[in-house]
């Protein structure tokens, strides 16, 4: 099958090149029926804007740079992309989520019209790939820097953060840590960073502990929850910003004879419905995937098929289920 021209939609649109040119890069003086007709000429012949991608959109979850990992079984993208998903079906496009790692030769000739970029971090190689190919972009996190044709959306993080100190500090915490790091997305920042002002503000002692996600902090957490990791007493408190934090913690504890939530409680972000029959059930954050997903696409479609138009962006609120292992005994009752 042969490449649609922008000859063969204004034959078929029944308008000069120059106006289908001008509708879709949203130059020159159009009305508003024409404008509509070879748009809607164009969509159905599936010739694309500059990004020669038709009806197709891309998305990619590029937190980890070039490493793979399998980012479609974390319950925050699984739920992101499916939203994603069924906002690009409702608009007449197709969704591709890209595969994570070195995949520069796929991003080089990948047919979208725009694409949707979750957790992106700081210099990252297929932002600016894509840009110098001139696609749409929203960013699902908000980038260091805005283009023409890019927005952002995303959730209040330093927002979510006070929150759960809050919460945790109004149940007699005292010692506050954070799993955090080591990626550089805006999540990962604007949570410490917010941490840290909370800290200072209260005086409480900041202990930020890195992230791993293959398990080779045990002996770290278990230094740190037994007071061995030279802070002069462990926490008693853990607010960890990924889904498996949870888990791990609540491992440790056992392993260090701790009782949750006693001698430490614990929160995470996690969209996992598992984590309300653990024992105890373990509170969590929600940064709310599936408004994200569906929002970033909405934008990335605004960007695409009016391109003089760019969509401020969306900041969308967290929600806070507490559960049984942040909630101290002694002020259930009372609170």
């Amino acid at each position: 099958m042969s490449k649609v021209t922008i000859a063969d939609v204004a034959r078929a649109a029944e308008v000069s090149t120059a106006t289908v040119s001008n509708v879709l890069n949203g130059t020159g003086r159009v009305s508003e029926p024409t404008r509509a007709r070879v748009k809607a000429v164009a969509g159905a012949l599936g010739y694309g804007p500059a990004g020669g991608g038709g009806r197709t959109l891309g998305l990619a979850v590029t937190a980890h740079g070039e490493s793979a990992w399998d980012f479609a079984s974390v319950p925050y993208f699984a739920q992101a992309i499916s939203a994603a998903t069924i906002a690009a079906h409702r608009r007449g496009y197709a969704l591709m989520a890209m595969p994570s790692g070195p995949a520069e030769h796929m991003w080089r000739a990948l047919p979208a019209a725009g694409v949707v970029l979750v957790d992106s971090p700081p210099s990252d190689p297929v932002v600016r790939l894509l840009r110098a190919r001139g696609l749409p972009l929203v960013f699902d996190g908000r980038p260091g820097e805005l283009r023409a044709r890019e927005t952002w959306v995303d959730t209040d993080h330093e927002a979510m953060t006070r929150r759960v100190l809050e919460h945790l500090a109004g149940q007699g915490a005292e010692r506050i840590a954070l799993i955090a790091g080591p990626t550089q997305e805006y999540y990962t920042r604007a949570s410490v960073t917010a941490y840290r002002r909370w800290c200072s503000g209260t005086g409480v002692r900041p202990c930020v502990v890195p992230f791993a996600e293959d398990g080779s902090e045990e002996p770290r957490l278990d230094a740190l929850l037994t007071g061995d990791g030279g802070r002069g007493g462990g926490p008693d408190a853990v607010f960890g910003l990924y889904d498996p934090c949870g888990r791990q913690v609540l491992e440790a504890a056992a392993r260090c004879g701790l009782s949750v939530p006693d001698d430490l409680m614990v929160v995470c972000s996690s969209e996992d419905p598992a984590y309300g029959r653990t024992t105890p059930p373990v509170s969590t954050v929600s940064l709310a995937p599936e408004q994200a997903g569906a929002a970033a696409v909405d934008a990335l479609v605004s960007l695409v098929e009016n391109p003089p138009h760019t969509p401020p962006p969306v900041v969308i609120e967290t929600r806070l289920e507490v559960r049984s292992s942040s909630m101290r005994r002694s002020r259930r009752h009372t609170s």
